[in-house]
């Protein structure tokens, strides 16, 4: 699909959804679990805006939204795939549209610096953080911030920026970070996450798909586990 060059899909996301429930309130650890769903599973901005609307029209004209405001995006989830399924396939023997505007336009290169440098302090911190109980920890988090650090050079290089390559680098890390956490951290600590999940997603059970569900487990374990460590996605998407 294509728009994966524009790199603030979560933000729109979460702005479209305050002006459409009318309240600037905090984005919840689920809400940010559906919305990477979404973003793993290919589903582009407009499509999730689509169905977002969707989902507040079938709200309201329901029993359930009378007085009441939808508190959470885990409503929309169905609507939201529906109207991406409908986006794929009304793509499929369509006129190829015209070239967006290039990713190197995204993002300044001073933006990009701090960005990279911010990443790289809250690498090292959380590896000291966990250097005393968990030192193995400690050492993997230490190379991944070296190798961050390493790419900050490609950011002075001369012409335009491949900010698409930029980011397969920078997904590899994230994908080090959550491979090295899942299989290290606390067995408590992972209870304690999965009890949460349980718990967010237990009214939900009947209406999401068990792929979307599994999906949906899957990202907020993630997000809780660079929680706990203080660690943050080091994606250009999560760049704002």
């Amino acid at each position: 699909m294509d728009g994966w060059n524009y790199f603030n899909y979560f933000t729109e996301i979460e702005e479209y959804f305050w002006k459409k429930r009318g309240a600037h309130l905090l984005v919840s650890p689920l809400d940010w679990a559906i919305m990477e769903a979404w973003h793993k599973a290919g589903v582009p901005l407009e499509a999730a805006l689509k169905g977002i609307d969707r989902a507040f029209e079938s709200y309201q004209r329901s029993r359930r939204g009378a007085g009441k405001a939808l508190k959470n995006l885990a409503y929309c989830t169905d609507a939201v795939l529906e109207a991406a399924e409908e986006q794929q396939e009304a793509a499929v023997g369509s006129t190829p549209k015209a070239a967006r505007t290039p990713a190197s336009e995204a993002f300044s290169r001073d933006e990009l610096k701090t960005y990279f440098a911010k990443n790289v302090a809250y690498l090292k911190a959380a590896a000291e953080k966990s250097l005393p109980q968990q030192p193995e920890i400690a050492g993997r988090l230490t190379e991944i911030a070296e190798s961050l650090h390493s790419s900050s050079p490609l950011l002075d290089t001369p012409g335009t920026l491949d900010l698409e390559d930029l980011e397969r680098r920078l997904t590899i890390l994230d994908e080090k970070i959550q491979a090295l956490l899942t299989s290290h951290a606390a067995e408590e600590l992972m209870l304690k996450i999965r009890r949460e999940v349980d718990g967010q997603l237990a009214m939900y059970r009947r209406k999401m798909k068990s792929e979307q569900l599994a999906m949906v487990e899957k990202q907020y374990v993630q997000k809780r586990l660079l929680e706990e460590f203080g660690i943050p996605r080091l994606s250009l998407f999560y760049l704002s």
